[in-house]
């Protein structure tokens, strides 16, 4: 060989003796160089990175032993494989954010990186509606989340929720439309259950250019099994408290002469109780100067339906209940009665009304026990009854 020649072969084993210790940055990072590849995605330095997309660190040759991704003081959670070979993120990311990532192998290779999630161009709020976070709840109560624009990839949705419970129950998360999404178990909640749910909904991206920027944590503690059947027919509310009858009251339903007068028959909830509500009935469309318009001043008042439904106290009513239906379709009992009643009341307690030809319709205030359940753990649409108050109507008295 030629000393020339010789030279350029030497040069050129050099050039691959030094590609063959790269350890790898891989599509993005920076390595110390000490044998194994280790790569990063995103690329270092990428911006506009969908937060909804995940970071994925492999290795080569080595086992990944630690993988911090970071931002503003928060460490991202993540997942390492089964062989040691790679990682990713468990939850979406906060968007509008930049994230630092450090990865380390057991043999000391390391790889650091950098990037940056998109702004969205529209954001998602979330909320949740029931006890206070930490509070008491009945056995009925179904977890609802609330969104402030539609929701259309709502599988995403579902995969951001993690719902934890003391004691393992069956149960089935609902889209009862694109804005409300519910959780409610086959059977009432046992007592005492403990339920707690985290939606990592931050930077999930629930709808075209569409993302979230908070987690949401709540839970709360199922209380005493409170079940109060209404029977309108003997004019009587039976309250059970984990089986055992506490109370009997007498009580006067609705009169039942037109529709709007009638108490809805089924499984309602309990949803929020005030001392004070006005029944007017120029919100139901009877104004002042018809002969049948009302205003009530309604005491210990306890909402069971968005259509105006309370048990309350009725002081006018007290001859006839026990006796007969009079009033404009609440539960009407007297004031100790309505006293002790709203006292025990917290929300999602269960009062079954009977005797009546009118049916809660299920997407009435809190009326998803009135769907069976095969049809509420199937996977298709629930159609929506018409005319029914989405948000909760004034008190019908």
């Amino acid at each position: 060989m030629r000393v020339g020649d010789r030279r350029a072969a030497l040069a050129l084993a050099g050039l691959l003796a030094v590609a063959g210790c790269q350890s790898g940055g891989g599509d993005g990072g920076k390595d110390d160089g000490k044998g194994a590849a280790l790569s990063v995605v995103p690329a270092d330095g990428a911006g506009d990175v969908r937060p909804d997309q995940p970071v994925v660190v492999t290795a080569d040759g080595e086992k990944i032993t630690e993988v911090a991704v970071t931002a503003d003081g928060e460490k991202a959670e993540g997942d390492l494989s089964a062989d040691a070979k790679s990682w990713r993120t468990r939850w979406t990311l906060a968007p509008g954010t930049r994230y630092q990532v450090v990865a380390r192998t057991e043999k000391g290779t390391s790889v650091t990186s950098a990037f940056t999630t998109l702004k969205p161009a529209k954001t998602i709020g979330t909320s949740i509606v029931g006890p206070e976070d930490g509070g008491t709840a009945g056995v009925g109560m179904p977890i609802i989340l609330n969104f402030n624009t539609p929701v259309y990839n709502q599988d995403e949705v579902l995969k951001a929720l993690d719902l934890k419970m003391s004691e393992q129950v069956e149960g089935a998360w609902r889209w009862v439309s694109r804005q409300q999404l519910v959780y409610r178990p086959r059977a009432y909640w046992p007592s005492g259950q403990k339920i707690k749910l985290v939606a990592h909904l931050k930077g999930v991206r629930a709808a075209k250019d569409t993302y979230g920027t908070r987690d949401l944590s709540y839970g709360f503690t199922v209380g005493d099994a409170v079940v109060s059947t209404v029977d309108t027919r003997t004019h009587t509310m039976t309250v059970r408290r984990n089986g055992k009858i506490v109370r009997k009251i007498p009580i006067s339903a609705g009169r039942a002469t037109k529709r709007a007068y009638t108490t809805t028959n089924g499984i309602h909830l309990t949803m929020e109780r005030a001392e004070r509500v006005v029944a007017d009935s120029a919100t139901v469309g009877i104004p002042k100067g018809d002969p049948e318009y009302y205003r009530l001043d309604l005491k210990w008042a306890v909402r069971i339906s968005n259509s105006g439904e309370y048990v309350h106290a009725a002081p006018w009513s007290v001859g006839s209940q026990g006796n007969a239906n009079v009033s404009h379709g609440c539960v009407n009992a007297s004031d100790a009665d309505a006293r002790w009643f709203y006292d025990q009341s917290v929300p999602g307690n269960i009062v079954i009304v009977t005797g009546t030809d009118r049916e809660l319709e299920w997407n009435n205030g809190w009326g998803f026990w009135q769907v069976p359940w095969a049809e509420w753990s199937a996977d298709s649409a629930m159609e929506q009854p018409a005319g029914v108050p989405s948000t909760p109507a004034p008190a019908t008295g």
